[in-house]
């Protein structure tokens, strides 16, 4: 039977299984997914040996999106512009190849949720300075977007991801994060502030013009009180349990080459 799963410390909490299970039942796939939890120390030895163990590929998730690309034969030009793997494909020669789909999941839920919308056309503001954000600004960058405002706490990490992905970046402390929004096509908040158990996220709406998106990456709840306070501003909203979906869509194809569907039924298995 062939192998696939996700790697982290701890892993526990992921949703990948729930996802990628029910798209190997509805397709067919006689495979299977797994949560593996791999301290630092133990991931050298878990892709060493991955191929060997009959994996097709595997996701990776904290701490170890960073570390992973040492280990690996080949990173693609969105890895390696992320600084980032969460996906690694086990070819047919036993290489391993590394890929960030991340970015690519958070531009297609933008699309999705605003006929028309166009990364180009206006500035984004991105609230958050870690591998989250590190993603999404890659692909913004590489799809065109004219600047990236990035809003965080520590000057010296975002300092650090501005000069590592490159491109236009104006750098924002947080304390005017709400100035950052003015003009902005995208507000995208890749903070863990809004997620159950976290503090809220204070921000002032109202420098938004109407034809922005507000994006959550948080998906826990499904609807955060920023998700909410846009909606009643009637803005586009993009939730994450979106960008999760549909960041693993690649991933699937890779390993077992179907294009999975995105249904309601699995939607709402994942947001429970």
């Amino acid at each position: 039977m062939i192998r696939a799963g996700v790697v982290g410390h701890p892993v526990g909490h992921s949703k990948s299984p729930l996802i990628h299970n029910y798209w190997l039942d509805r397709y067919g796939v006689m495979a299977r997914y797994d949560a593996f939890d791999v301290s630092p120390d133990g991931l050298a030895e878990f892709v060493k040996t991955a191929a060997e163990k009959g994996f097709a590929g595997f996701n990776v998730t904290v701490p170890h999106k960073v570390a992973v690309m040492d280990l690996l034969d080949d990173v693609s030009p969105a890895a390696r512009r992320a600084g980032a793997v969460n996906t690694v494909v086990i070819r047919g020669d036993g290489t391993l190849f590394g890929d960030n789909t991340d970015g690519a999941g958070f531009l297609r839920n933008l699309a999705d949720c605003r006929a028309g919308f166009d990364i180009r056309k206006a500035p984004a503001a991105v609230l958050g300075t870690g591998g989250a954000a590190r993603g999404i600004c890659a692909a913004m960058i590489s799809a065109g977007v004219p600047e990236i405002r990035l809003v965080g706490r520590s000057p010296d990490k975002a300092e650090r991801l501005a000069q590592s992905v490159g491109g236009n970046f104006k750098l924002f402390d947080w304390s005017d994060r709400h100035s950052a929004l003015t003009g902005a096509g995208v507000l995208a908040n890749a903070t863990t502030l809004g997620m159950n158990g976290f503090d809220a996220l204070d921000i002032d709406l109202d420098n938004l013009p109407q034809s922005a998106v507000v994006a959550d990456l948080v998906y826990a709840p499904v609807e955060t009180e920023l998700l909410k306070r846009a909606k009643s501003k009637g803005l586009a909203t993009a939730d994450g349990l979106g960008m999760l979906l549909r960041q693993a869509c690649p991933a699937f194809q890779a390993w077992f080459g179907a294009a999975p569907e995105i249904t309601d039924e699995l939607r709402n298995l994942v947001a429970r």
